[in-house]
């Protein structure tokens, strides 16, 4: 059996994409605000039924975007299961992650975590949506408006997610979202920022390219552009969206009627109707459980990760330090399995049954 990774890009009929490169070849323009670029931030705005998408050149920027783009200085609390870039991105804004514990069942930031850690000088609330599950927004937007704090969702693995029918990316003051090569939507590598804010969209469309406005620079700002191959590749990617996410919901549901009834692992709280099947994470009780099934799986060539591993509370180059015991014991227990739209149903069947008969 060829190797299977815990993901795999889903892609698009080739003639498609070339269809679109035609268009690129035709007008001579790769990046810098292109057709494209305006065609791709347009449709994603009709997708989702919010009106200011602003694409860059890949999740991490689109986080420190809103980052600066909200001026934030001083700390900013967030959570340690989550990718580095999360962090890194807070770091490299040059303010201070705080990290709080997480529910141990949705994988999420606890709100009653981030209201005990608050000081005079927290600016701001960073949220994941940990494997596209949203956090407690309402919780969290009452707590913001408690404290006067500002609000940013990285929601990298959040494309398609929607509560009672509004996207997810509505709620908060920014949100962000990946289109990585491993994301729902790919396109090679890009990300986009997300405000229901003119005047914040504006901004972050003069910091995405050297703080100009017209041909004035009016702001300090970088090069997070992203290039019209990749949006031609986002264009065509978008119609297939609604289908790769039922066809790994189908997965997802194969999965867990295998995997549920086993007693000594458990699986993320989601509510299905606000989940888009990102990713398949099993939690062990004991982490020699999860090394034997990772060794298993490898001997028939399947190769899943520890994802997130490790809580990045535990990481010595973040300079607070904050207990999260359970961000620590998940991150230490977790193993995501193989998830994507063309995994067969019999691997996962096969995988699904490895584990049920290690446990």
């Amino acid at each position: 059996m060829d190797a299977v990774h815990v993901t795999k890009p889903f892609l698009p009929p080739l003639k498609e994409f070339t269809a679109y490169l035609e268009k690129l070849w035709e007008t001579g323009i790769f990046t810098h605000n292109g057709p494209l670029l305006n065609q791709f931030e347009q449709e994603l705005q009709n997708y989702l039924g919010i009106e200011n998408v602003v694409c860059v050149s890949n999740g991490t920027i689109a986080i420190q975007l809103a980052i600066k783009a909200l001026e934030l200085q001083g700390e900013i609390i967030t959570t340690p299961f989550t990718f580095i870039a999360t962090a890194d991105a807070i770091l490299w804004e040059k303010c201070t992650p705080v990290f709080v514990d997480i529910d141990p069942e949705t994988l999420n930031i606890l709100p009653d975590e981030i209201e005990k850690n608050l000081t005079e000088k927290t600016a701001a609330i960073l949220g994941v949506h940990v494997f596209g599950n949203p956090c407690d927004v309402e919780r969290i937007h009452k707590i913001s408006q408690r404290y006067n704090l500002k609000v940013i969702y990285d929601g990298a693995h959040a494309m398609g997610v929607k509560i009672d029918g509004k996207t997810i990316f509505s709620y908060g003051d920014i949100s962000t979202v990946s289109f990585h090569a491993t994301k729902l939507l790919q396109t090679f590598e890009g990300g986009a920022v997300i405000t229901e804010n003119k005047e914040i969209a504006r901004k972050l469309k003069r910091l995405r390219f050297f703080g100009y406005e017209g041909r004035d620079i009016v702001d300090e700002g970088f090069n997070g552009k992203m290039t019209e191959v990749s949006a031609a590749m986002g264009l065509v990617n978008l119609k297939y969206l609604d289908d790769v996410i039922l066809r790994r919901k189908n997965l997802y549901e194969r999965y867990q009627m295998f995997l549920s009834p086993l007693k000594n692992i458990s699986l993320q709280k989601i509510n299905p109707q606000s989940f888009n099947y990102s990713y398949f994470p099993v939690i062990f009780n004991k982490e020699q459980d999860l090394f034997r099934v990772e060794s298993r799986l490898k001997e028939v060539n399947v190769f899943p990760r520890r994802y997130f591993y490790p809580s990045l509370n535990t990481l010595d180059f973040f300079p607070k330090k904050t207990h999260t015991p359970n961000s620590e014991k998940i991150a230490q227990n977790i193993l995501c399995i193989p998830l994507y739209d063309s995994l067969k149903e019999e691997t996962v069947e096969m995988i699904a049954k490895t584990i049920v008969d290690l446990m």
